[in-house]
């Protein structure tokens, strides 16, 4: 299954499931980054880390670790 981590600028997505456990998914899922949640990929840093995307209206940027755990269909 393809991850946040994988999808290229210019991509809407769609979550299908956030793994892991413990704080770090909470803390995903805090910030809006839920099942069926749509997200827009603006851009990634030079080094490609981290990766800024527009998740239910305002900007956020997500560490490729983090991404890691998102997983998505285009």
């Amino acid at each position: 299954m393809k991850t946040l981590k994988d999808a290229k600028i210019g991509d809407t997505v769609k979550v299908v499931k956030v793994t892991g456990s413990g704080p770090i998914k909470r803390r995903i899922m805090d910030m809006g980054i839920t099942k069926g949640t749509e997200i827009y990929i603006r851009k990634v840093a030079p080094l490609g880390d981290p990766l800024e995307i527009t998740v239910k209206g305002y900007e956020l940027s997500l560490r490729k670790g983090d991404a890691e755990m998102v997983q998505i269909e285009c």
